[in-house]
């Protein structure tokens, strides 16, 4: 097989890179290792916001750079800044030419552009019809039309280099090998989330300890090719995820919603030993990766009060309360902290020392020093001394894997040295570098996607010669 472009999976980011390309004149091909026509991949079961850090893309350009400088804490290198807060309204405005319904889901204002149809807001997977599924259904409808097409049941393996250039790939379909030469190879398959062994040398020492928060199907495949073909890796021990109920490990109505990420930056999270070991006031993203990387990740427990529970408890877009104990989720009770932690299995005597520090910081307003420090800049601490006292085990969700395959502004794959390696490129959360840091800072992965699709499309497109572009590989 011959083509101009082969692009390795069908989810957002390799479908925007394969719509992009077909409308430069490329002839383009997609190989996506899922069989059926509505293949699982994480594009499919999205809830759909397009924000960047939990804050409206449509902000002045200023504003949202001090966003991701922000959120990852500096991590993200300036071009790749620029390139994310200056091309993420271009994105949006492309998939609505490739006819892409959005709209305003809710107050919040990074609930301006939410994919249509919404998620439905109830606990549980619920992702047929609704705005991943009808997006990747339209763009690949998009795409064969142009002339591109996809190829099911095929699962990249090798990259051909040829004299440091990547020059096509071998695959398998049906046990068999199958050579694609190209002029140019994306690589979209997704993280790694879903190979135990990379997420057991990268995010978690207990993978099995992990709940998968999505459809599990990346699995490295592109990662590992790229790092063979001499590309640098960036950012890989961290992911996107949310910390769920430690149920969800065999109740599948309590992912990927709901969250406890509210209860938690309220309440306080403790260890097997009754002791806090990690910042809730970082948010739900920072702690999901405090708990994966614990030696012990199902020994984590929120501990919070009635307050609690009827307040923040009630805040999330599908919250725990009602939800939780709706659909099966265990909320353990009690009169007193002693009772608690007897049913709980933590020594009493420091559970109930862990609350009083906790309550006397935040009744004095000085959480800061508390070992580990609390902070509160991102949600207010409550004081927990209101019985009945409960408890839920926690779970991390993991959604996908925030590092991987290091690019630059135009998406081309970077070796150490920093030089691209020639035909090779990278779009979507198999990328490193825009997400993360040890700031575990969140940047918002359907925006990543197309914001990488387009610019690797792009200069894919100038480099092998074609029009419409000007010499940064960005249209215009």
């Amino acid at each position: 097989m011959k083509t101009d472009l082969v692009v390795i999976g069908a989810g957002i980011a390799g479908l925007v890179t394969a719509n992009r390309a077909a409308e430069l004149g490329l002839g383009v091909v997609v190989l996506e290792k899922g069989s059926d026509d509505r293949y699982l991949c994480n594009s499919r079961y999205t809830g759909g916001a397009f924000h960047i850090g939990m804050r409206s893309l449509n902000r002045p350009v200023e504003e949202v750079k001090d966003t991701i400088r922000s959120e990852t804490d500096g991590f993200v290198d300036e071009a790749l800044v620029t390139m994310l807060a200056t091309e993420a309204p271009r994105a949006v405005d492309w998939l609505r030419r490739q006819g892409i319904r959005f709209m305003k889901a809710g107050p919040r204002d990074w609930q301006d552009t939410v994919l249509a149809p919404p998620a439905l807001p109830q606990p549980g997977l619920n992702w047929e019809g609704r705005g991943g599924d009808t997006l990747l259904r339209t763009l690949g409808g998009a795409l064969e039309k142009r002339g591109g097409r996809i190829h099911r049941g095929v699962r990249a393996r090798d990259l051909m280099m040829e004299g440091g250039r990547c020059v096509g790939l071998r695959a398998e379909r049906n046990g068999e090998t199958l050579t694609v030469e190209a002029r140019a190879v994306v690589i979209a398959d997704g993280g790694f989330q879903g190979d135990p062994d990379l997420v057991r040398a990268h995010v978690s020492p207990v993978p099995e300890a992990v709940r998968q928060r999505g459809a599990g199907t990346g699995g490295g495949d592109g990662l590992r090719m790229a790092a063979a073909a001499g590309a640098a890796l960036r950012g890989t021990p961290y992911v996107y995820g949310h910390i769920l109920c430690q149920d969800a490990l065999t109740n599948d109505k309590l992912w990927p919603y709901p969250w406890l990420d509210e209860l938690v930056m309220a309440g306080l999270v403790v260890d097997r030993t009754g002791a806090r070991f990690v910042d809730e006031g970082r948010g739900g993203v920072y702690v999901t990766n405090r708990i994966a990387k614990l030696d012990d990740p199902l020994g984590a427990t929120v501990i919070f009060d009635r307050p609690i529970w009827d307040g923040p408890g009630t805040e999330s877009i599908i919250p725990a309360n009602p939800h939780l104990p709706r659909v099966g989720g265990t909320i353990i009770e009690a009169d007193t902290l002693e009772g608690l932690a007897e049913k709980l299995g933590i020594p009493a005597d420091r559970l109930v020392a862990t609350v009083a520090a906790h309550n006397a910081a935040v009744d004095g307003g000085d959480t800061a020093g508390l070992t580990p420090p609390r902070s509160t800049g991102r949600a207010r601490p409550f004081p927990i001394r209101k019985a009945p006292f409960l408890a839920i085990r926690l779970v991390a969700g993991m959604t996908y894997t925030m590092g991987g395959i290091a690019i630059d502004e135009h998406g081309r794959v970077r070796r150490e040295d920093g030089t691209p390696i020639g035909g090779l490129f990278a779009a979507g959360a198999t990328t490193g570098g825009l997400e993360g840091g040890d700031a575990i800072g969140y940047v918002g992965g359907l925006t990543k996607s197309s914001v990488t699709g387009l610019r690797a499309a792009e200069a894919a497109a100038a480099e092998l010669g074609h029009n419409g572009l000007d010499g940064s590989g960005v249209g215009r």
